[in-house]
């Protein structure tokens, strides 16, 4: 063997099966998702983790672990419909305030949201109290500022927000039931949501079904 061929395949990327372990070995031992370039950062030169991360995907389909996209990142997590098994283990110790579950649905429907924005469609106020837990809960997370007369800040939700209730982007947010599920809401969907509306229509169906 050459010297040309001795160095070219130390340089040669790995078989693309012992990738997709390497890309699966990765996201395993990672409490948070972990994007594509830090993925090809940490895999040996010429790794296509891209590619690695769209067969693993197809592995675990349909099994009790999946590989999700969370926002621009992938993370192994449990599959949606096996959650209450581990009800136990993921018991909520993150408690909201009513002022608190409304604010973070508003900033999740409507972001990026200013204090002012929030403010008008709650229809009161919103303390400081309430905007610091949210993002020391890391669920929301200042955005750009407004070009408007004192460029006031905006708030958006955060990964850290899609990856606690599975979400690949702020577009695949749940309606009303889901939300009630998920805890966030309690009798009534916060103002303001677009939610309001969906309730109607819900009683209005158990209205019509009651009568039938």
């Amino acid at each position: 063997m050459t010297d040309d061929t001795e160095e070219k395949s130390l340089f040669e990327a790995p078989p693309m099966a012992e990738q997709e372990r390497m890309v699966e070995a990765i996201l395993f031992a990672s409490a948070e998702p972990v994007t594509v370039a830090e993925l090809n950062g940490r895999m040996p030169h010429g790794c296509d983790a891209a590619e690695a991360l769209v067969m693993l995907r197809k592995r675990y389909d349909g099994r009790g672990v999946q590989v999700l996209k969370v926002g621009e990142a992938w993370a192994m997590r449990t599959a949606g419909d096996l959650g209450f098994l581990m009800q136990k283990e993921t018991v909520e110790t993150r408690k909201l305030s009513r002022a608190a579950i409304e604010t973070l649905a508003i900033i999740a429907y409507h972001q990026p949201a200013t204090r002012a924005e929030i403010e008008e469609i709650r229809g009161v106020s919103v303390s400081r109290g309430t905007v610091d837990q949210l993002l020391e809960l890391e669920w929301i997370r200042f955005g750009r500022r407004r070009m408007t007369p004192g460029r006031p800040v905006t708030y958006v939700v955060t990964q850290s927000f899609l990856d606690h209730f599975g979400l690949e982007s702020a577009r695949d947010l749940p309606g009303l039931k889901e939300l009630r599920a998920a805890g966030l809401l309690e009798n009534r969907p916060p103002p303001g949501t677009g939610l309001e509306d969906e309730e109607a229509q819900d009683e209005q169906d158990e209205l019509f079904e009651d009568e039938s």
